[in-house]
């Protein structure tokens, strides 16, 4: 019971949402569990800003996240970038999440990016005195290529690995993943009012990979293998001022859990269940591995991800969370950007205002996103993220001077 208590408070530390949201019907909410939740975590300032927004967005040094089929639309010859963000700073102050990510152009249609993630969950105070630092970590590398003027295609290929260091205990040990990502973008100049206005649309399904284990297979988890889906339009004002519009959509491609109520609900029609006072977490879990859901294998959870809640289509709506932004940009050098994310209050509860700003120069870029949140007492509230980049043909001008 202590490792399974411990897994479940890191996991509530890193989504944070669950713990924290108003429900007035409990029995109704029920978010979609994954492990490895960091990986759900926007990594950069620029998409930060625009409501947690950017599979069809302008390319940009970042772009491995949300799209890498960007990158041969990229103006950049090659770059890289550092995003740094303090994580659930209204709780705790040693969580941060660090993002280092780069892209390199080969020829005038293909390009390979990589990036890596840090997710460190401070200091865990466990029993006996003892001090843990788990953390979870991912890299991966991406190759793609445009396939028309219009068209591109990329694959990632991801490791993962997450230790929540349970190393005092002989049966737990740090889990291991591998995933892929499919992508694909489209862009054209459109005109619309006498302007020439710039259109993209995208999708990305990322982390298609294989479950995560902290004990050897006896358990496991699916990790957050998500669909977005996304379109952007960029206009401009004139000669020196811009403004573009973005949306996305997203839908957690795993299998919704069958709920606590559930359990409940079948036990009272068993003569000889005994009522638990209080929560009954050991039957449950025990209930939960004889539905087979824990056996469920990640391709087959992604088709049943799409017609599983529990409460029919009416849930599987909720469980599709959005985000909305605009982006003001003068002369391609300052920028000042603002979004808005919704997540349905019975599947995470995470609704939120950002707001950011960018400043550019030929070397270098930094940005910044604070987020204001409109749930109550969500930990998420004044989160801030910060990007610095670097634009590799810019520096190389530099030190040619």
């Amino acid at each position: 019971m202590m490792k399974f208590r411990i897994l479940t408070v890191l996991s509530a530390v890193m989504l944070a949402l669950p713990l924290f949201s108003q429900q007035d019907n409990k029995a109704q909410f029920n978010p979609v569990y994954t492990g490895v939740t960091s990986l759900s975590i926007a990594p950069d300032a620029r998409a930060g800003a625009l409501g947690d927004v950017g599979v069809a967005t302008e390319p940009d040094v970042n772009s491995q996240y949300w799209n890498p089929a960007k990158y041969p639309f990229n103006i950049a010859r090659a770059g890289v970038s550092m995003s740094y963000t303090p994580w659930l700073r209204q709780l705790v102050s040693d969580i941060d999440l660090v993002n280092l990510a780069g892209f390199y152009r080969i020829g005038d249609y293909s390009a390979v990016s990589a990036s890596l993630t840090y997710f460190s969950l401070g200091q865990v105070f466990v029993e006996n005195e003892m001090t843990i630092k788990p953390y979870e970590m991912a890299v991966d590398v991406a190759y793609s290529r445009m396939l028309s003027e219009t068209f591109s295609a990329a694959i990632s290929l991801r490791y993962i690995l997450s230790d929540l260091q349970y190393n005092y205990e002989e049966d737990m040990s740090a889990g291991n993943a591998f995933a892929a990502d499919i992508a694909l973008y489209y862009n054209k100049y459109l005109i619309m009012g006498g302007r020439e206005c710039l259109l993209g649309l995208g999708l990305n399904a990322s982390n298609i990979g294989t479950k995560i284990s902290y004990d050897g297979g006896a358990t496991n988890q699916f990790i957050p293998t998500n669909l977005r889906l996304g379109a952007s339009l960029l206009f401009p004002i004139d000669e020196y001022n811009t403004i573009s519009v973005s949306a996305d959509v997203n839908k957690l491609m795993v299998p919704t859990r069958p709920t606590y109520e559930q359990y409940i609900k079948e036990m009272e029609n068993n003569p000889d269940y005994v009522p638990v006072e209080g929560s009954d977490h050991d039957g449950y879990h025990t209930w939960l591995e004889s539905t087979g859901y824990n056996d469920i294998s990640p391709i087959t959870g992604i088709f049943k991800s799409f017609a599983d809640a529990p409460g029919g289509f009416s849930e599987e709506l909720k469980e599709i969370y959005a985000g909305v932004g605009v982006e003001y940009c003068y002369n391609q050098q300052f920028s000042v950007r603002g979004g808005y994310h919704y997540e349905n209050e019975y599947k995470g509860n995470r609704k939120y205002f950002t707001l950011g700003a960018g400043f550019r120069m030929s070397v270098f870029s930094l940005d910044a996103a604070y987020l204001i949140s409109t749930a109550q007492s969500n930990p998420l509230d004044q989160t801030l993220r910060f990007s610095l980049s670097f634009d590799m043909d810019g520096l190389r001008d530099l030190f040619r001077r």
